[in-house]
């Protein structure tokens, strides 16, 4: 090692053609020119996020329902002019349950941390 190197590890990794690129254009993003400096900082101090998108799988489900149910019950009212009781409930109940699970989405989306 060097007297004026700090750094006696080296490490080495392969990437493609495309990686390459993609990781020179992140570097010119945030202004950086020392590829080195930057691929240790990443490794430092990066971060990778695993979503687990189930809860917004369910949500897309609870939306189709509850737009469907609406729909139906428009063109029911314009065809009978009146409105049953039991389908308001139903969709207010539905409505209630798109609500819970948005809520929930949205408190783990904000405990996501950096």
């Amino acid at each position: 090692m060097s007297a004026k190197r700090t750094r006696g590890v080296l490490m080495r990794f392969r990437v493609s053609e495309h990686e390459r690129d993609l990781i020179a254009e992140r570097m010119e993003q945030a202004g950086i020119r020392n590829r080195e400096a930057y691929l240790r900082k990443q490794a430092i101090d990066g971060y990778v996020l695993h979503l687990d998108l189930s809860g917004v799988n369910e949500l897309i489900h609870l939306l189709r329902t509850v737009a469907n149910n609406m729909n139906q019950i428009a063109k029911r009212a314009n065809e009978t002019r009146s409105i049953y009781e039991a389908d308001i409930l139903d969709l207010q109940a539905r409505y209630d349950s798109l609500w819970e699970k948005a809520d929930g989405i949205l408190r783990a989306l904000t405990e996501i941390r950096k």
